[in-house]
């Protein structure tokens, strides 16, 4: 993209990502001392001759070692949006990859933001065309927000035309 082109000149740009507040390794780390520590709650139990319940002990830390790795999957999944004066360009590409992309007229597009009294911003839409794509639906209310506050001045920047000179 030429950015001495006023036509192409970026007017806005984030690719939104979902947050997760532990990392592979600090999950990998808790799931082994969850493991250890049902191991040693388990021990007495399989001493006395209940045998199973170091099995159910066991799962549990399976079960949690499997929620872990299928949120880190889910967390793998990101959304970008760029925003020229003549084009915004949504994508959501999937944690396997897939990509799905969204082009859109900002003169015909419009920012709709549906909030909550209690809990904040729980939805960011374009809408053009009869056309609906929600955007940052992994967002917490406060990032929705701000993502509707700055690409809102951005669309806003991007009707009024490119600027040359």
């Amino acid at each position: 993209m030429d950015q001495s082109n006023p036509l192409e000149k970026r007017l806005f740009a984030t690719r939104l990502t979902p947050y997760r507040s532990m990392t592979p390794r600090g999950a990998r780390n808790f799931v082994v001392a969850f493991a250890l520590l049902n191991l040693v709650i388990s021990l007495p139990f399989f001493i006395k001759g209940a045998w199973p319940v170091a099995g159910f002990l066991g799962l549990d830390a399976l079960a949690l070692s499997i929620a872990f790795e299928v949120s880190f999957r889910s967390a793998r999944i990101y959304e970008t949006v760029d925003l020229t004066p003549l084009e915004l360009v949504f994508a959501r590409v999937g944690a396997g990859g897939a990509r799905r992309e969204w082009r859109f007229n900002p003169n015909w597009t419009r920012l709709e933001q549906q909030a909550h009294e209690e809990f904040g911003t729980e939805h960011v839409t374009l809408v053009s065309r009869g056309e609906r794509v929600e955007i940052g639906a992994f967002l917490g209310p406060e990032q929705k927000a701000q993502l509707a506050r700055d690409l809102g001045k951005a669309l806003a920047l991007a009707r009024l035309g490119a600027r040359f000179g």
